[in-house]
């Protein structure tokens, strides 16, 4: 039996802390990581190439759980700690470019099993309108730590430590969820009836979006730094996106009523404007900062039409989570890292809006597909 849980229960509480923490070691490698490892040696390329590592794992990862594995406690709970063993890896071997590569592949693998699991675990026990409202937390995670690290960071070191420590709490918080995991565990071969191809144009555009998102996640610190901007101010950059987020969380719930592909359609083209403002006005500081009031639509609301979609669209809940996840921000943060790195420079964010319109076009084109498999059944 599916219990649903009330935003005031200790499920509620516990799925707020594991966001945030989660999300706060997300913080530190996006925004900071980096800016840390160019501060180390590395070549914006070299970059490019580290943060392709752990998308790409997480694009790996479904195709294992389809064939071989189950998305078990388990399983769950050996990923929250070899994701906390990867970050201590990070220390002794970010001297070493094929060293620390390997550690972000295993950091990678074990990150890529965390969420999908727990994103499944909200989606099957709280209220649609509810899931932003626990979800935000990890927004604030994700700003605090900005903020927080914005003001203090002194040496590449001290952001290891950092990661580490929202690593080590993570764990703690999301071996406590697993009591409330009320979804079935279906055995890999029931799993082998999972189709991708049905709706091959639905992940062609997930796929594209998080390309689109490559140079904002792994560069923007990179580029508005390159034009003047303070650390500092950038922190504040991407803290003011996220609490854009935030607030796009918390209300978005009506929203969610409406039509899902409607919804996505209009994120992605908000996306695409939200590139060309970075592209047009670099070094303006009123046009970045609404550029990034957009991250509530091309972001958050996005997100969130998205998982609860796919949620709609297959059976298989916790597979059809770690294909969105993994096809997404696992081939399309890794192709998205490895293209921005090589396409770095005054015109990346003109190309990272193309990619994000030829998605868009992809998303109608699965419109269009679905009403005709609708109306043939």
């Amino acid at each position: 039996m599916t219990h649903t849980y009330p935003l005031r229960s200790l499920f509620a509480l516990l799925m707020s802390a594991y966001y945030f923490f989660y999300f706060a070691g997300v913080g530190v490698y996006v925004i900071f990581m980096p800016k840390v490892l160019t501060d180390l040696g590395y070549t914006e390329f070299k970059v490019g190439i580290i943060y392709m590592a752990a998308p790409f794992m997480r694009f790996l990862l479904p195709f294992a759980f389809r064939h071989f594995l189950n998305l078990t406690p388990k399983v769950y709970i050996l990923s929250l700690f070899f994701a906390l063993m990867a970050t201590l890896i990070f220390i002794t071997t970010s001297h070493s470019f094929w060293l620390y590569l390997l550690a972000n592949l295993f950091y990678g693998a074990a990150v890529g099993v965390s969420l999908p699991y727990v994103e499944t675990i909200a989606l099957s026990s709280l209220q649609k309108g509810d899931y932003g409202k626990v979800r935000l937390w990890g927004s604030m995670g994700f700003t605090g730590i900005a903020l927080w690290l914005g003001r203090v960071l002194d040496t590449p070191l001290e952001a290891f430590y950092y990661l580490s420590s929202v690593s080590f709490i993570t764990l703690l918080f999301g071996a406590m969820l697993v009591r409330y995991d009320q979804v079935p565990h279906t055995s890999s071969e029931s799993d082998k009836s999972f189709s991708l191809s049905t709706y091959w144009a639905f992940w062609v555009s997930a796929f594209l979006m998080q390309v689109g998102f490559g140079g904002f996640y792994n560069f923007f610190t990179i580029y508005e730094t390159a034009h003047g901007v303070s650390l500092e101010v950038v922190s504040w950059m991407w803290s003011f996106g996220v609490l854009c987020e935030i607030l796009m969380l918390y209300y978005q719930g009506p929203l969610l009523q409406r039509n899902l592909l409607r919804i996505l359609q209009f994120a992605m083209l908000t996306g695409a404007f939200r590139w060309m403002i970075l592209w047009a006005f670099p070094d303006s500081l009123p046009l970045t900062f609404a550029s990034q009031s957009l991250h509530a639509v091309s972001f958050a609301l996005y997100h969130t039409a998205a998982i609860t979609y796919v949620y709609s669209l297959y059976t298989q809940k916790k597979l059809a989570q770690q294909f969105f996840l993994g096809i997404a921000f696992g081939l399309g943060g890794s192709v998205g890292a490895l293209l921005s790195g090589k396409l770095y420079g005054e015109n990346l964010f003109l190309y990272e809006a193309i990619i994000t319109l030829l998605g868009a076009g992809a998303l109608y084109i699965h419109q269009k597909r679905r009403e005709r498999i609708e109306t043939d059944v």
